[in-house]
């Protein structure tokens, strides 16, 4: 992209160096940066924003978040001038190209590569005037600035965004009429990807990406040069790719320095100023404490285990900030639960003569908190749709127990709402028992107000409409729960809430999702769909994040074209394979830990108290302390496998 001398100047320079006047004119302050100053707008009789100020640099990346309906969307329209504000100004360069992601775009039939290098608008441009000039000195410049354009390149660079989003090489050649809404977004994405920018907008670009695409993007980010405002609801994300955040709350800004987890400790520390928060603080605090304590006796030894620990701890730098949230959700525990919950035997599964997952084998058992990872296409949905019941098996079995009832979310049961009747009248029929009152209030916990539930589905938004499924299925007391994607349009505050929700649910979580805050809080074992398999993930969601970064799938698409890579994944996912035994003692001597540490701590807190030596009969008191000894060397046999086990696992893998 050609630029002024005057911007290359100011390019050149990073961020924190720029030499800015005290009193700057106006033409300097548009060559230097982005100024939003008192800006002000009002929607009829409601003030969204008034007095919001932001200044942002090249190379500066600003996430803008608050909660749903603040008007963050609102927001960059009006910093692209698609709104006009009420008052305030929004400065920024009049020859800097904007970059943004549309939310709609008209459905067409452009093949994929072509309608990503659309993006590039002065390029087309050029190509135009290329095909309609016959003079061969003009003709010869626009060569030249085609070249300047990165023209010859443009292809190749289309190919490299549209691989980094998940694109196989068959599908850059589909018209974007062929692809569902999730990859039409997707293209939307890599179209605002193309388009050479000075400042780049998305809004929540993270959405229908799995996670390999979401790495891509983030490396993407990373390197872009110009000024970025990004809307997100990926704590991960954000943490990776932002420098700044401007929260807007109550109609005004409030701008912070660092990344989302620095946003998040700077606010909670207000918050805890509020002497109004603080019991409350205090009695989050002691919840995710009593959390933490279910797995005290492993958080020495398992490193999955260990991670977990280490997000719910990071947690409570957060407690004040979930406390201010309005979301109060909790999930309904189930009355009975069958041990296990199902097993898969030596499943196969597919659609018709295609087989997507060969020889499927596990077991899951009450109380598990699992993540299926994978990269787009491996299966994973199809994972969920076979022990949903949703998919038979084309060879083996799925042997589910009599208590084994399953709450399932998924993306297109949005679209199966009675959108004609209102969220009270259909939670009512699935809740009959519930009273008036008390329905309001379940429902004012996942976010739904008076007015709200009485409106008809139809006229709630995307994420509300996901909120209201899982207030649903949340109140049906399943088993297990199998979750695909529960997080797409969900804000940030209804993500801790669901996490902490699901931290307190008793039964089995079985969960697809991308947001990697979210798994690192809930899940303590890893499932890997890859090459048609199912195994255990040894190692957490880190060392899977490295993985992918390493092996360069985070960077290079799903191509397969360099064999060696391929190799080294197969060889990879036997090896994997290989270690599912040695794997499995480790859990098992885990659990033997846990089940014995439990019954040792009750007879401990009996022994503790004066009047069991008092008043239990001597042959009933020796035979307690005999249980005590007996549960110690259990214990300690335990936790001596365990090491054994641990210590060959670390060596081989």
């Amino acid at each position: 992209m050609q630029k002024h001398s005057a911007q290359r100047c100011v390019s050149a320079i990073p961020p924190q160096t720029l030499l800015v006047p005290e009193t700057p004119t106006r033409k300097e302050i548009n060559y230097l940066m982005l100024r939003v100053q008192d800006l002000k707008f009002e929607r009829g009789d409601d003030v969204l924003f008034d007095g919001v100020n932001l200044v942002v640099y090249p190379g500066q990346r600003v996430a803008v978040v608050g909660r749903n309906g603040v008007g963050k969307s609102t927001f960059f329209n009006l910093v692209l001038k698609k709104l006009e504000a009420s008052g305030g100004e929004v400065d920024f360069p009049e020859d800097w190209q904007l970059g943004y992601m549309a939310q709609e775009v008209e459905i067409n039939d452009r093949p994929a590569i072509e309608f990503v290098i659309d993006g590039h608008k002065e390029l087309r441009k050029t190509e135009k005037s290329i095909a309609e000039t016959e003079d061969p000195v003009k003709l010869a410049n626009l060569y030249t600035q085609y070249d300047d354009q990165g023209g010859y390149q443009s292809e190749a660079r289309a190919g490299e965004i549209l691989y980094g989003l998940g694109f196989n090489d068959e599908e850059t050649t589909k018209s974007y009429r062929d692809f569902s809404g999730g990859w039409r977004i997707r293209l939307n994405l890599a179209q605002a990807l193309m388009a050479p920018s000075d400042m780049l907008l998305l809004d929540e670009p993270t959405n229908h990406l799995d996670l390999e695409a979401i790495l891509w993007l983030e490396n993407w980010l990373k390197r872009f040069q110009g000024a970025l405002l990004i809307i997100a609801h990926d704590r991960a994300f954000l943490d990776a790719t932002v420098t700044q955040v401007l929260y807007l709350a109550g109609a005004e800004g409030k701008f912070y320095k660092g990344n989302y987890s620095s946003f998040e400790r700077q606010r909670s520390e207000e918050l805890e100023r509020e002497q109004s928060m603080a019991v409350k603080h205090q009695a989050q605090v002691s919840h995710i404490q009593q959390f933490v304590d279910r797995f005290r006796a492993t958080a020495s030894k398992a490193k999955q285990v260990q991670s977990r620990i280490k997000a719910l701890e990071r947690m409570q730098t957060q407690a004040a900030l979930h406390v201010d949230s309005d979301y109060k959700v909790n999930f309904s525990n189930p009355d009975k639960v069958s041990n296990p919950l199902f097993s898969f035997r030596k499943m196969d599964l597919g659609y018709g003569d295609s087989v997507i997952l060969k020889q499927v084998g596990q077991t899951v058992l009450p109380g598990a908190r699992i993540g299926v990872l994978g990269a787009n296409g491996a299966g994973k949905s199809t994972l969920l749709k076979a022990i949903v019941g949703d998919l038979e098996p084309l060879n083996g079995q799925l042997e589910k127990g009599t208590h084994s009832h399953i709450g399932y979310f998924a993306q297109h049961q949005l679209e199966s709402l009675d959108v004609s009747s209102t969220a009270y009248e259909s939670m009512m029929e699935v809740r009959p028992d519930f009273r008036e009152q008390q329905c309001r209030d379940y429902l004012g916990g996942w976010g739904f107000n008076l007015p709200m539930i009485q409106r008809p589905i139809k006229s709630l938004s995307g994420g509300e409409k996901a909120r209201f499924v899982m207030a649903i299925l949340a109140s049906e007391k399943p088993a297990v729960l199998v979750l695909d994607e529960p997080t797409n349009h969900l804000d940030l505050d209804m993500r801790d809430a669901l996490a902490l929700a699901l931290q307190a649910y008793t039964g089995a979580v079985i969960i697809v999702a991308h947001d990697r805050s979210l798994l690192a809080k809930i899940v303590d074992e890893l499932w890997l769909v890859e090459n048609g398999t199912l195994t255990t993930y040894q190692g957490d969601l880190e060392d899977y994040t490295a993985a992918r970064i390493e092996n360069g799938s985070a960077s290079a698409g799903r191509k397969d074209s360099a064999g060696s890579k391929k190799t080294q994944r197969q060889e990879r996912a036997a090896a994997r394979s290989s270690l599912t035994e040695l794997r499995k003692s480790v859990r098992n001597f885990e659990k033997e830990m846990e089940r014995s540490n439990t019954k040792l701590k009750t007879i401990e807190d009996i022994l503790a108290d004066q009047k069991t030596y008092d008043e239990m009969p001597a042959d009933e008191l020796n035979d307690l302390l005999a249980k005590a000894a007996n549960l110690r060397k259990q214990v300690d046999k335990s936790e001596e496998g365990w090491l054994a086990a641990s210590a060959e696992l670390e060596s081989i893998g």
